[in-house]
């Protein structure tokens, strides 16, 4: 395979993945809601922005097709476009666009978009911190790149099945 096509497949994944976030949230903060720390949903709910349950139902109205698209995304782009049947390189692929869909998320779509764009800005949570700090992403990216290294497995196997 060759590493400029991996490198497009990977920006492709990630752009993606950006989109159905952009179209998630669209031009209110509030209805990704369910990505924000506690703190800042707490005070959503007491300045009466929205509801708990209005959350929830927009949560899983997003996350699930979310992960439904991410994942065909992914088989599609090993089986299909890479040709990969075999599950050891369908393993190692799959790890490689978990992970850096992982850090995209952390570093990109956490640090750099959220961080530096008003689109996030909840008026009345100015005062609490919405954006993580580097030890938070090391931490939680930490967590999912052990995570991935067993999705992936997951991945591989649907691969070798499916194609």
């Amino acid at each position: 395979m060759e590493e400029s096509m991996i490198v497009l497949q990977l920006v492709l994944f990630c752009a993606l993945f950006t989109l159905m976030v952009k179209l998630a949230v669209c031009n209110n903060a509030l209805n990704a809601l369910y990505f924000y720390p506690k703190p800042v949903q707490e005070r959503v709910f007491e300045l009466g922005l929205t509801d708990r349950e209005t959350v929830a139902r927009k949560r899983k109205r997003f996350m699930i097709p979310f992960l439904l698209v991410l994942l065909a995304a992914l088989l599609l782009i090993i089986g299909l476009w890479n040709d990969i049947h075999d599950f050891r390189p369908a393993y190692f692929q799959a790890l490689l666009f978990l992970e850096v869909m992982n850090w995209f998320d952390g570093i990109v779509i956490d640090r750099l978009w959220v961080g530096h764009s008003k689109l996030w800005i909840i008026p009345g949570t100015e005062d609490i911190p919405f954006v993580q700090t580097w030890p938070e992403i090391l931490k939680k990216r930490g967590i999912l790149t052990l995570i991935w290294i067993v999705g992936a497995a997951i991945i591989a196997g649907l691969v070798v099945m499916i194609f």
